[in-house]
């Protein structure tokens, strides 16, 4: 893993999980790793995949059966999808649509560039 400074670590971490279950690794009912393992895979205290593990609760994508481990719930794709087009709408669009607009882009050529166009 590599860690970017301006985003908590915990979070890069549930960024890398979430990732996993869009990207169908993790499905709904799968054991994921404990925090020791996962803290030992990512290098990071275990107070960091803690924090991670209760961020996700929360968002009610993985859950924990006392004594056997934390889990992927069932819904979680559909969970991760809301909660990811969230992030990317506050995050990321604002800086694209003023980029489009001050290089004067359309969303005309992003479909042109998206069936394999060159536009210019």
């Amino acid at each position: 893993m590599n860690f970017k400074k301006p985003k908590a670590i915990y979070m890069q971490i549930a960024d890398y999980i979430c990732e996993s279950i869009l990207a169908a690794e993790l499905k709904g009912g799968d054991r994921i790793q404990s925090v020791r393992e996962m803290a030992a895979q990512v290098e990071v205290n275990p107070n960091t995949v803690a924090r991670t593990f209760t961020y996700l609760q929360e968002k009610e994508i993985i859950f924990n059966k006392r004594g056997v481990g934390y889990f992927v719930a069932e819904d979680a794709l559909e969970k991760t999808k809301v909660l990811k087009k969230a992030a990317f709408i506050k995050q990321f669009l604002p800086e694209v649509f003023k980029l489009m607009e001050l290089l004067g882009i359309s969303f005309e050529d992003l479909k042109k560039l998206r069936e394999g166009e060159v536009i210019r």
